[in-house]
């Protein structure tokens, strides 16, 4: 699922490219009457916020704003992954607690484990693993419960490197973009032999919007990660409570 919606990012990104440049061209051709008139109409009525990003977009250099999108539209398909992964992964762990101390009690503990077979999330797999191993003695039961418990939170934590890897990607790119136009205003500068301020608005204004882009970015992207943080972090607490719960329970069972 994850390769999926990263290839359809990927796709996504390459397409608005694509559109984006064919607009530049179609901006660049020579305006006719009727053209000019249909622009003037524009005005009139107001520009659209579409076409004011895409403007925007175009001003800074597809070229430097392509992989800063590129960074947002996959990060954004990593946290949309992760996300439905770790809303699969809750459950109501009181109830199901409840509901594998009554399959213990009335059908041991083959009913317990195929109730936690039936159930999805970590949880249900800890109690899972945890139950398959109380012929070897509770100690063996409680050294699988805390291995196993590893093996989910790295599963949680799946992919929150890459989301990472784009929040500090994404600005550094913009200021790369802004070095690349900071050199060409000054390069400018030196062609032309002269300071004005229409030979550097150019190279300057390319600077500032792939900075601006990259921060954009940044920012959206930092705040679905400190969420998904704070998400994991919750589900790991419930992992430890509902194990330390399953060791008492187990223990009571085996008095009886």
């Amino acid at each position: 699922m994850k390769k999926l919606l990263i290839l359809a990012a990927a796709v996504f990104s390459l397409g608005v490219a694509n559109v984006f440049a064919q607009e530049a061209e179609e901006a660049a051709a020579p305006a006719t009457e009727e053209t000019a008139t249909v622009v003037s109409e524009t005005e009139i009525a107001g520009e659209s916020f579409h076409h004011i990003l895409m403007q925007k977009f175009l001003e800074g250099g597809w070229e430097w704003m392509l992989p800063v999108l590129f960074c947002l539209v996959v990060g954004l398909a990593v946290v949309v992954e992760r996300i439905l992964y770790l809303s699969l992964s809750t459950i109501n762990t009181k109830k199901f607690i409840a509901s594998v101390e009554e399959a213990l009690k009335n059908g041991g503990v083959e009913k317990a484990k195929e109730l936690c077979r039936d159930t999805k999330g970590p949880i249900a797999s800890i109690y899972y693993q945890g139950l398959s191993r109380y012929d070897q003695g509770l100690d063996a039961v409680e050294k699988s419960v805390v291995s196993y418990g590893s093996v989910q939170t790295g599963q949680m934590e799946s992919g929150l490197s890459w989301i990472g890897l784009f929040i500090a990607l994404a600005p550094m790119l913009g200021f790369m973009g802004t070095v690349v136009g900071m050199i060409g205003a000054f390069d400018a500068i030196q062609a032309a032999g002269d300071i004005s301020p229409t030979l550097v608005a150019g190279g300057i204004k390319v600077a500032l919007l792939t900075t601006l882009m990259g921060l954009i970015v940044a920012v959206i992207l930092q705040i679905f990660y400190n969420y998904l943080i704070s998400k994991i972090d919750s589900l790991v607490n419930d992992m430890e409570d509902a194990s330390i719960t399953l060791v008492d329970m187990l223990t009571d069972y085996n008095k009886k």
